[in-house]
């Protein structure tokens, strides 16, 4: 198993804090206990006053597909508990924040807080991730605040064929799914290489990763799951989402009647008569896309996708291109050679939240990041490729090699925008 990936009683490096009132261990620089659950209680009770707000946009969730996980709902008691773990989890980080320069131990320590309510929860390569969500300029105190007791996740319902299950923090900001034993395996074996790609293009379209955490019920079976920045963020005015992966085979969604209050994230077939339109920004987007899927295909990735999203712009908010800030701040930093510039693609980004996935053209405003990076073309893929090759004729499906992936999808985004 790579680094990272084995639980805290199996290596040395992790570590078991118990929440609650057990007295502390000797003190030391990775023994830390968790924080009490009172404190996550006065963190809840500081969130309460959104209740009222939470509930007034109820109508407005439901017309993007989100589904409030209240008392009453099936995965509930596993919510709170994560909320409650990420709570714990965070405060680790901010009162021991990690100083120097980077380890190997960063990408390989496991912590695992044991919490009086019969439930334990994994922190994979913390460190690692405390770093990486400061250079993206995520105070720890607002990444706790969404993900902690203060107000309930939310379901996405998606029309993805895992079993996984996705929820979204009750500001939609931070998107949670769950992964296989296995695709967490392959995340933290390339999360140095991740980092190190961020660093090289601040500017990546790939999903910005924010931790890797596992729960565990009693002495039930780990649950994995992992938590980034929604590219659809802020979504409010969101009209149309897609998940694109440049082929043809099971890639149409029915679409809601005309005046459902339901949106839903549809796929390539979808798209078909639609163009992104990027104006100047069309060159920046091309070459950061072969980036990213170049950096991928070393990886032997495949099967990932490119999320799309229209947003209308206001007649105010149209041709202010050029008062937009040349930012590094909003990114991971990158490398500050001059010789260097050139080749990190950088661009102008907006002075609105989540900038990194956002760019604007003439008329819309899109949300662009790709997800789903896990997908090693072992085996499996390979086997499901033959069997598409063999059932598919004439047509494109998504199980292919990784560089025949990544020119697939580089081709889909140059054809489908101007």
């Amino acid at each position: 198993m790579p680094r990272g990936g084995r639980a805290a009683g199996d290596t040395a490096r992790g570590r078991e804090a118990v929440a609650g009132a057990m007295p502390a261990p000797s003190p030391g620089p990775r023994e830390v206990l968790a924080s009490s659950p009172e404190a996550g209680s006065r963190a809840a009770a500081a969130g309460s006053s959104s209740r009222g707000l939470l509930w007034h946009l109820q109508d407005k969730r439901l017309r993007l597909g989100l589904f409030e996980i209240d008392p009453g709902h099936e995965l509930h008691q596993m919510t709170c508990m994560m909320q409650a773990g990420l709570w714990a989890a965070t405060q680790v980080s901010m009162d021991h924040p990690p100083t120097g320069p980077p380890t190997e131990e960063d990408f390989s320590q496991v912590l695992t807080q044991v919490h009086e309510q019969g439930f334990e929860l994994g922190t994979l390569a913390g460190p690692a991730f405390a770093r990486l969500r400061r250079s993206l300029g995520l105070a720890d105190e607002d990444y706790q605040a969404a993900l902690g007791p203060g107000g309930p996740y939310l379901q996405f319902l998606s029309t993805s064929k895992s079993k996984a299950s996705f929820f979204l923090s009750h500001d939609q900001r931070f998107f949670l799914k769950t992964q296989r034993r296995r695709e967490v395996q392959v995340l933290l074996a390339h999360l140095p290489r991740y980092v190190q790609h961020l660093q090289r293009h601040p500017h990546s379209l790939l999903a910005r990763l924010l931790g890797v955490h596992s729960l565990r019920v009693a002495q039930g079976k780990k649950k994995y799951f992992i938590i980034m920045q929604s590219v659809f963020f802020p979504a409010g005015r969101i009209s149309e989402r897609y998940d694109i992966k440049g082929c043809e085979v099971s890639r149409w969604v029915d679409p809601a009647p005309e005046g459902s209050p339901i949106v839903q994230v549809l796929k390539d077939l979808n798209f078909e008569g639609k163009t992104i339109n990027l104006g100047p920004q069309r060159s920046w987007f091309l070459r950061q896309m072969e980036l990213d899927t170049a950096f991928l295909r070393e990886l032997n990735m495949t099967d990932y996708s490119l999320l799309v999203a229209f947003q209308q712009l206001h007649e105010d908010e149209k041709g202010l291109g050029c008062s937009l800030i040349f930012s590094t701040v909003r990114s991971v930093r990158g490398i500050q050679s001059p010789e260097e510039s050139g080749a990190q693609n950088r661009r102008l980004l907006p002075d609105a939240p989540n900038a990194l996935h956002i760019v604007d053209g003439p008329e819309q405003r899109y949300f662009l990041g790709l997800v789903d990076l896990v997908t090693v073309y072992g085996l499996h893929k390979r086997l499901e490729h033959l069997c598409g090759t063999l059932c598919c004729l004439g047509r494109t499906f998504s199980p292919v090699s990784p560089a025949c992936y990544a020119r697939r999808l580089c081709q889909w985004a140059e054809a489908h925008t101007e």
